[in-house]
Order: C-alpha cells, then structure tokens, then sequence
C-alpha cells in the first residue's frame, strides 16, 4: 500500500508516520491486488485527537474514523475498526464473485479470518419503509426542518438545482450537503 499521510493543526512527525505505516500494514494480507494511495489524516482539535483513514478499493473504498484522547490509541483503534469492516464483508462479497461472475476474489481466500468469517456473515434486513413527498427548499430551510423534526440528516427536493439533496449534522456540530454528482 502507498500511503498519503497529512496532518491538520499537527506536524506529523517521522515516528508517527511509520507507526501508521506498520498499523496499517498489516491490513494489506486482506487485499488479493494492492490498493492505490491510503489517505490518512490526522488531527488535534481541543485536544482530541483524531485519525480518518480512506482505502479505495474496487468501486468503493473502506473507511473508518477515530477520536480519542491519544493519537496513538486513536491510530490503533481506527486500524481494528477498517480489519473488522474488511472481515465483514469479505465472505460476502467473495462469495458473490464466485456465485454470479466466477471472477477472481477480491479478498484473499487464506488468512487468519476465513473460518470465523462464515459465521460472521450478516443479513441486511429493511425493516420499515417511509414515502413521502420531496417539497422543493434551499438547503437553509432544509437545515430548519432536519432540527425542527430532531434528526441528524434530511432528504430534500433542492429548489436551486432541482435536484435530490441531503443535509445533515456533522460530529463537530457543522452541516454538510450531499447531492447528485
């Protein structure tokens, strides 16, 4: 794996880079072909520390976050947080390479996990669904209405673009905006 390490409100120092390195290394075992650039990020706010990794993977990537009082707890934990993603999903997904395709895995078939996988494996279930119609707003009045019925994101016909947007309430108390790329 290449890593691209970066630092906001923090210099990260040699020492830090290559215990992200090793952390993050041991990850590689799961990965049948090497995966382009690792984005690790790393940061100080208020005195927590946080790690945000990104791994792109075959049309999609594996992501995990982490905040803690040491950057190094926080590093540790962000790295068993992205194992346990890639154990979850790789039976899965291996097996549906096999079954529909006959494609290569994604994953690699040996390794450590394999036996506890098949017993890991979730269904996704939808357990209720909701209809409704998508009034047209800007993305303030649509920041009003997410707070005003008490939940973090909100679904919206955007009046500007005519498009289907999303806002929602980031951790640090911000909002954010998704739309149709």
């Amino acid at each position: 794996m290449e890593y691209i390490i970066r630092g906001q409100h923090l210099q990260v120092t040699d020492a830090l880079k290559e215990y992200v390195e090793k952390k993050l290394g041991r990850l590689e075992k799961y990965f049948e072909a090497p995966t382009s650039e690792t984005t690790v990020t790393l940061s100080v706010t208020k005195g927590i520390h946080a790690v945000e990794v990104t791994i792109p993977i075959a049309r999609n990537f594996l992501r995990a976050e982490e905040k803690s009082a040491d950057m190094y707890a926080s590093i540790d934990t962000v790295v068993d947080k992205l194992e346990r993603q890639i154990r979850k999903h790789k039976t899965k997904v291996n097996r549906r390479f096999r079954h529909d395709s006959g494609v290569k895995s994604l994953f690699r078939e040996e390794g450590s996990a394999v036996g506890v996988l098949e017993h890991e494996e979730e269904d996704f279930e939808v357990v209720r669904t909701k209809k409704f119609l998508l009034k047209p707003m800007d993305v303030e009045e649509a920041i009003l209405q997410m707070n005003m019925v008490g939940h973090n994101f909100f679904v919206f016909a955007n009046s500007i673009n005519e498009e289907v947007n999303v806002v929602y309430k980031r951790d640090d108390g911000t909002y954010g905006l998704i739309e149709q790329g």
